[in-house]
């Protein structure tokens, strides 16, 4: 006796498991804009956020080194977080140095 195998797209299986991806990197957006917002190094500077398959991508000024490393370890310490490309650059006053 042969038992058939049901396709994956039958309701045997139910919902699927994983999350959308593009839900999934609207929230990891929001979490690194909220702990971008609420840091003191970072809370008033120009950064935007993106993020593109869990990888976050920080773009903007910053008025100092401190706050563009700041930025960067704040996105890395969000669960979830694939990897980050931090393009900030520094303000004119510290020169256009990334």
């Amino acid at each position: 006796m042969t038992l058939p195998w049901p396709y994956p797209d039958e309701s045997h299986f139910g919902p699927a498991d994983d999350p959308d991806p593009l839900e999934e990197d609207v929230r990891l957006a929001a979490l690194v804009a909220q702990r971008i917002c609420v840091d003191w190094h970072t809370r008033r500077q120009q950064i935007t956020v993106t993020v593109q398959n869990r990888v976050v991508i920080l773009t903007g000024t910053v008025g100092s080194p401190g706050a563009r490393e700041a930025a960067g370890e704040l996105a890395w310490d969000v669960p979830g977080v694939f990897d980050v490309c931090n393009a900030l650059w520094l303000s004119a006053r510290h020169g256009r140095a990334r």
